[in-house]
């Protein structure tokens, strides 16, 4: 059997939502403009999404190597199709590593194998999408 997730996302306002897992951990989502945002729109939590999966595998594997972290960071930048929809169509990542005793090759090897073969989030970009609908009366 596969191994399954689900979140719960629920109106609030016509342009804001709550997504819920099923440990009662929340994150808000709005589709305002930037001028009225208080918080990460679908597209920005899918580069969110992104960038927090391949930093943990990185930061790991660099840790297993006993090198020193002074500081980590991944710059996600996403540019959108003209069209609609208005999907990605390039993502790109740049890793950051302040460090003392790490070289460039061995964090891009590692950057490399955390986002080609461990981050579940840039496989499931190609993942196969299915839904299914139903309407229910107020009771």
């Amino acid at each position: 059997m596969a191994n399954k997730r689900n979140v719960t996302v629920r109106m609030k306002a016509d342009l804001e939502y709550e997504s819920r897992n099923p440990q009662g951990n929340l994150v808000n989502i709005d589709m305002y403009d930037p001028e009225h945002k208080h918080a990460q729109s679908p597209m920005d939590l899918l580069l969110s999404a992104l960038g927090g999966c391949a930093s943990v595998d990185a930061v790991l594997m660099m840790k297993k190597k006993r090198k020193e972290i002074v500081d980590f960071y991944v710059e996600v930048e996403g540019i959108r199709n003209e069209g609609v929809p208005a999907f990605y169509t390039d993502i790109e990542l740049k890793f950051i590593l302040v460090s003392s005793d790490a070289t460039d090759e061995e964090f891009a090897k590692v950057v490399a194998l955390s986002v080609d073969k461990y981050c579940s989030v840039a496989s499931s970009l190609k993942s196969n999408i299915t839904y299914t609908t139903e309407v229910k009366r107020p009771e």
